[in-house]
């Protein structure tokens, strides 16, 4: 399961923040997953608990946005929301389109506490 890998690297990550702003304690993870990512999500909040194990983040939750899959047509010009199986262009059915968004693996937001003993949220 990779899931845990990656956890691991979004606590790296989250740890580092909280070590730049002088937090002691983590207290919530944002996070956003596109369906093309190869991560997912169900067993990235399982992972989430097992890797925040005696860290500063050992009470954090996990939020996870699923973002979507959006493509853009190089012939009619357009941006299209698609399916994660079906990456075509909505306007004239081109399959030679762009990926725009939908393979990401993003954290988006690291909440912290104990800092001069107020809470705060880095983005």
């Amino acid at each position: 399961m990779h899931e845990l890998a990656v956890c691991q690297s979004l606590l790296r990550e989250a740890e580092r923040v909280a070590e730049t702003h002088g937090a002691r304690t983590i207290t919530r993870l944002a996070v956003v997953i596109g369906p093309l990512s190869g991560v997912e999500a169900p067993l990235l909040e399982r992972a989430f608990t097992i890797a925040r194990e005696g860290t500063i983040a050992e009470q954090a939750t996990l939020a996870v946005e699923q973002a979507p899959v959006v493509v853009w047509c190089p012939d009619c010009k357009k941006e299209s929301a698609v399916a994660a199986n079906k990456l075509l262009c909505i306007g004239c059915g081109n399959w030679r389109v762009t990926l725009r968004s939908g393979d990401e693996l993003v954290l988006k937001q690291v909440e912290l506490s104990d800092i001069l003993s107020e809470t705060a949220a880095v983005n």
